[in-house]
This record gives structure tokens, sequence and C-alpha cells, in this order.
């Protein structure tokens, strides 16, 4: 016995041992593997967030470095310079679109200019001038109009041919083409001043030749069907109505209106719908005391540039009276003044850009869309004349001692500025400075709109029209849910409406566009009602269902189970809307609500409007909402609801006084992440509105929001152009819109977490 324990006692003692270590060793091998994955997904989780953080970092660093040229200053580098040509000074001066050659034309008739060797050419024959002198020039495009010492005028057109020969060296050749002068003085009284219109029936020339004295000689060429022509040419001479001389004079693009500036600093506009008796139809003071200098329009021919002898250069617009068809001149803008008279003016051929010269040396750059002087220049004597480059890259002046300098210009956004992205701009047609939005046109001539406010009037609009949709019911809905709804109940319908923010926004807004726009159209009226309506019935059924209904039967309901009933009632109260809707517009509103609301409130109805967007895109938010709001009331502590009533308050109380306030920072986090999600939606917008860029509040218009028109415009926006840039913008102040949002979200969240954290 003795030895058999001594041979069996020990086995037991190991096993045990090694049992142990086993087991010891085990814990500390899981202990470390458990460690080391926490490592791994601590550093996972850090870079995940660094990477993300910095890709948001570089999509705003992008976007900024599209939008920083929209507010670069434009540059002007010194070029050219040519010494003075023999004789007098040119009178006008154009180049072609390579500025290789150009034209100048002097007293003496028409002079080549070879610009790349910086050298005045030879003289361009011109047999009709005879013995006679150029005394005034004007152009338009490539035509010109030049009156002459001997009382006629004559209409040229230059045109530059641009070749490339052997060797591929671009070659630009000018051709000139000369109407037969036309007279329209007799006695050979030189002429002054000088006007040119291509006209709509004819091209019209305008000549001052006396004091207060205006010759039109109108030119029309009739083709037969053999294809032989003839020139009908009709002079008639008036008297201007002025109470100074004449000192400038211009016409419109299409020959119906002559402006007339007077020595006065009268502005005097003359009607030429019918040339055989023209019609003084207004006459406005533009600058007592000073004469009226200089007079253009810029590129469109509305615009109406006027500059006086103390300086000043201001914009004028005819402009419609009421709501018809009469115009008259409305000073529209005035821009920063020279320090001397103005002398001389330029027009781009390209945009809303002109240039003014003074008798002090000075030019300015322009632009009549945005009010804007962005540029100083200065020359060496008084100017005599300007020009711009067809490609608006360059500026040509020409002093009173016939030197010419040219400036190298880099302006690629000029249209663009503070006031012209937010603030009222007085566009040519509107009768007012208004905020507008129109990106593209259908004439070459069309001024580009680049106003934000629509844009973000329309976003803040969308989203809040939703959000009135949403937040009642995802909020209302969520407390609910999370204090009386039955358990069961609940469990199946927070999974439902959590599904709902799984369906595409583009599901939503086809649905929206397709459906229920035309759906909302019909029963408008009774949509409207139903709060009201649905609210009165639930009201009225709860009242009924205390007075009515006896005690046994209340008590046999079983604790949420009134959702059953509530369903019922809310579909009825949806149905009686409607068809009080019916009966409202029958009795009240002419049978028809949209003449109605057209007749009387001046509102019009667009079928895919505010109403729609707010119910699409309500639907789309509160998900989110009721999601993160549920989860929110139903953390509470216990003890608190119990607490609340252990004291006697009822459970309407206890969820209203106690549940709510401990549950607002995660409902407000809740309904500022479904702000976000309202602010940045896109499809919802782009398929069930309009897209009309209007700044109105009505539920019954549509709108343009910040998203839907970069998805609109961006494919259509040429890289690097002003548009492309302009949409870059607005995806900014998207970004910072939401970026301010949340910030504050977070910091009024954070201070109501720290308010109820107490409890």
């Amino acid at each position: 016995m003795n030895q058999t324990e001594s041979t069996i006692q020990p086995e037991p003692a190991l096993r045990p041992g090694r049992e142990s270590g086993r087991a010891a060793a085990r814990p500390s091998s899981s202990f470390d593997t458990r460690l080391r994955a926490d490592k791994i997904a601590k550093v996972m989780v850090t870079v995940g967030g660094i990477a993300i953080i910095a890709s948001i970092l570089a999509i705003l660093f992008v976007i900024i470095i599209e939008v920083y040229p929209l507010f670069q200053d434009p540059e002007a580098e010194p070029g050219v310079t040519m010494a003075a040509v023999e004789g007098a000074a040119p009178l006008l001066i154009m180049v072609d679109e390579y500025q290789q050659a150009g034209l100048a034309v002097d007293a003496n008739g028409l002079r080549k200019m070879t610009l790349v060797s910086r050298e005045w050419g030879g003289r361009i024959a011109l047999g009709a001038l005879g013995g006679a002198t150029v005394t005034s020039a004007t152009r338009h495009q490539r035509e010109m109009a030049l009156g002459l010492s001997d009382g006629r005028v004559m209409r040229l057109e230059a045109e530059f041919t641009t070749t490339y020969p052997e060797g591929g060296q671009r070659h630009v050749e000018l051709n000139v083409n000369a109407d037969e002068p036309v007279t329209v003085r007799a006695d050979g009284q030189p002429v002054r001043l000088i006007a040119y219109s291509p006209g709509e029936e004819g091209q019209i020339i305008a000549a001052a030749t006396g004091a207060r004295e205006v010759s039109l000689a109108r030119t029309v060429e009739s083709r037969s069907l053999m294809g032989g022509g003839e020139k009908e040419i009709t002079v008639t001479r008036f008297g201007a109505d002025t109470k100074g001389d004449i000192t400038a004079l211009t016409m419109d693009l299409r020959g119906e209106s002559l402006f007339i500036g007077t020595a006065a600093g009268e502005l005097v506009r003359v009607s030429l719908v019918n040339p055989q008796t023209p019609l003084h139809v207004e006459t406005v003071t533009v600058t007592p005391g000073a004469p009226v200098s200089v007079l253009g329009f810029v590129f469109g021919g509305r615009s109406l540039i006027v500059g006086d002898g103390k300086g000043g250069v201001s914009g004028w617009l005819l402009t419609r009276i009421g709501e018809g068809v009469e115009t008259r001149l409305q000073k529209t803008c005035e821009f920063a003044p020279h320090a001397a008279g103005v002398t001389a003016f330029a027009v781009s051929q390209r945009n809303k850009g002109f240039i003014t010269g003074d008798s002090g040396g000075g030019v300015r750059l322009h632009y009549a869309t945005t009010e804007r002087t962005s540029l100083a220049f200065s020359t060496d004597g008084p100017v005599a004349s300007l020009a711009m480059a067809p490609k608006y890259d360059a500026l040509w002046a020409i002093t009173s001692t016939g030197g010419l300098r040219q400036w190298t210009l880099d302006d690629p956004h000029p249209e663009i500025s503070l006031k012209a992205l937010f603030g009222e701009v007085w566009y040519e047609g509107y009768t007012k400075p208004d905020y507008v939005w129109q990106s593209t046109g259908g004439t070459d001539d069309f001024e580009s709109k680049y106003s934000l406010s629509p844009l973000i009037y329309g976003t803040l609009k969308g989203t809040f029209y939703s959000m009135v949709i949403a937040i009642p019911l995802a909020v209302l809905g969520a407390l609910y849910t999370s204090q009386f709804m039955h358990p069961s109940i609940r469990g199946v319908v927070k999974p439902t409406v959590e599904i709902m923010a799984a369906l595409p926004s583009v599901v939503l807004g086809f649905i929206a566009g397709l459906w229920m726009a035309p759906m909302m159209e019909k029963i408008a009226p009774g949509v409207l009602l139903m709060p009201l309506v649905i609210t009165a019935v639930i009201l009225l059924s709860v009242t009924l269902w205390r007075a009515a209904v006896p005690g046994r039967v209340k008590r046999r309901l079983t604790k949420g189970a009134e959702l059953l009933v509530l369903i019922p009632l809310t579909l009825f109260g949806g149905w009686l809307s409607i068809r009080l809707g019916y009966g409202i517009e029958e009795l009240f509103l002419r049978g028809d609500y949209r003449v109605w609301l057209k007749e009387v409130a001046g509102i019009t109805f667009d079928q895919r409007n505010t109403l729609v967007v707010g119910f699409a895109m309500g639907f789309a938010v509160i998900p989110i909402i009721f999601t993160i709001s549920e989860d929110s009331l139903s953390n509470v502590p216990s003890h608190l609801s119990a607490g609340s009533l252990a004291l006697g308050a009822t459970p309407w109380q206890t969820a209203m006084n106690v549940v709510l306030p401990a549950a607002s920072p995660g409902i407000f986090s809740a309904i500022m992440i479904g702000f976000g999600r309202a602010v940045g939606e896109t499809m919802i917008v782009l398929m069930a509105t309009g897209n009309t860029p209007v700044m109105d509040m009505s539920l019954f218009n549509g709108f343009r929001a910040l998203s839907a028109n970069i998805a609109v415009e961006l494919p259509e926006a040429p890289e690097q152009g002003t548009l492309y840039r302009v949409l870059f913008l607005a995806a900014l102040l998207l970004f910072c819109m939401t970026f301010i949002v949340n910030t504050v979200a977070e910091v009024i969240r954070l201070r109501l977490r720290r308010r109820y954290s107490e409890l």
C-alpha cells in the first residue's frame, strides 16, 4: 500500500500543475491577441479619420483654387508704342484679332498700320474723297462712316483676311470697300459729328453740320430675283430742339433712335421710326453746367454710355413705363470719374466692357453690367481716340499729337463682382435692378447674369418647407413611438421608417415630378386644409371617446393600441379635407383656384412647385430625424420617467416635461442632420420643381437650389470659363452652409448635453 501510494500520489500532483499552466497561458495569449487587434483597430480608425479630413480639405482646396480667379483684379502690361505719324492725329483706328495689322483714319484718309514691326504703313487710295478731308469718323464693328469737309458722308467696310502661305507663317491682309459718298449739305459745310447704324431696314448715317442741325442719310438696297439690285438714298435734314449746340451723336443698332448730346449737358432722344419725319421724344439733363462730350453704345446696342466735360461717365437704358410700350431714358449706373473732361470712347466687341479717355491723358477700363472701373492708365498727352482688340486682350490709345500706345489686357472674368454675384443689378431689358440667374441666351450679345442670390434663396426656401413638414412628423412620431406605442408595434414601425431612408432620392424625385405634382395640382386646396381638418377630426374623436365609451371598454385596450384607431381617423380626415377643398374651390374660388390666385392674389400656380418639393423632400428627411430622435428618447434614463410618474405626473406630462428636454441634444442633432440633408438634396429638387431661379416665398412657385443648379449647368459649362468657376463658387457656398450649420449644431448640442447630463 505504501509503495502503491508513493507511485500514484505524484501523478495527481503533476497534472494539476500542467493543466493550470496551460490554463494560465491561454488567457495571456488571448489577451495579447485582443490587445494587438485593439491597436490595429485604433491605428486604422485614426488613419481613416485623418484620411477623411484630408480628403475634405483637399476637396475644399480644389474648389478654392477654381474660384479664386473670379476675384483676381485684371492686369494690363504696356505693349506696342508707335511714334506720331506726319500730319494730323488719327481720328479712329481698328486692328485685327491677332494684332498684326491695323487701319487708321485721319484727316487725309486711310493709312495702314503694321503692328508687328511697329510702323505706319502706306495710304489706301480713296478716289471719292477728291480734295476733301475727313472731319469726323465712327465705326460699328468692321463698318465705318466718315464725315467730310465738303458736306458729304461716306460708308466703308474694312475686313482683315488671314492666310497661311507656304511655311505656315500667318499673314493678315486688309481689304477696304467704300461706297459712293452721299451729300448731306449742298453748301459744302463740313460734317462736325457723325453717327452710323446698320439698321434693320437700311443703313442710316446721321451728320451734325450746323450748330443745332442734323442731316440723315438713309440707304435702302433692294435686290431682284435675277440678282441685280438698286440703292435708294434719301436725305432728311432737321433742326434739333436743344438749349445748347450739338456736341455728340450716336444711334442704336436698329436705327430707331438718335441720341444727341449738347453743350448744355442735355441728352436728347429723337425717334427715327419714320426717317422722313424725325420726332423729338424726350430730353434729360445729364450734367448741368458741363457739355456732353462722348456718346456710345456698348456691345449689344442697348446700354448707352455718356461722358461729359467734367469727367463723369454714366450708363443709361431705355426702360418701359408701367405695362405699356412707352419707354424713357433712365440712368442705371455711374462709373469712377476722370480727372478731366472725357474725350474718347471705345467698346469691346465681345462683352459689355468699354474704355474712356480724357483731355489729361487718362484712360480707364469699365464694365457696364457690374458698374465697375477696374483699371486706370495714363498717356503722355490728351487722348484723341481709343480702340479695343476684337478678342478683348488689348487696349489702344492715340494722343492728340498722333502717338500710339498699347496695353496687353488680361481680364478673363470682367462680368464678375460681389455686386453681380450677390447684389441687385440693373440688366438690359429690365425695368429695375434685380437678382437674376440666367447663364445662357439665344443671341451673341446676350448678357450673362450670375446672381447667386436666387439660388441661395431657393435652397433655403426648399429646405424651410421640407423641414416644416418633416420636423413635426418625425419628432412627434419618435416621441409617440418611444413613449406610448406598444413594444410589438414599435418593433414593426421603427424598422419600416428606417427602410424609408434607403429609397434613392432619384426615385422620390421621379415619383414627385410625374405622379405627385399632377395629383397635387388637382387637390391643392384640400392638401392645405389637411392640418386643420385632420387635427379637428382626431380631437373630436378623442372627445367622443372620453364622453361616450364606457370605462370598462377603455381598460380592456392594451396600451399603445390606440394607433389602430388613429390611422383610420387620419385617413378619414385626409379624405374629408380633399372633399372640403373641392367645395371651397367651387363656392369661394370661382371654380378654379388657379385662376383665382392669378386674378385676386397675383400668384401664378406652377405644377411643379415648392409644395410638391416640400412633401417629397420632407419624406426623404423624415427617416433620419425620426431614427436619431427615437434613439435619443428611448435612451433617456428610466429613473427620470419613474420619478416623474411617482410624483403624480401623467405619462404625457412626463414625456413632454422630462423625457423630451433630456433627449433634446439628440433631437437637435437629428434636426440639424436633416437640415444638412435637405440643403444638399439635388435630384428631388431637380425633378420635382420647375428650376426657375425666382425669389418668391409662395408655395405655388418653383425655385432653383444651388445643388440642382450645379447639376443642370456644369455639363454645359466650358472648362475654366466664368460659368464653370461660378458653379464651383456655388459648391463652395454649399460647403460653407453645411459646415456652419453643423458647427453651430454641435456647439448647441454640447451645451444642451452639459445642461441635462446632471439630471
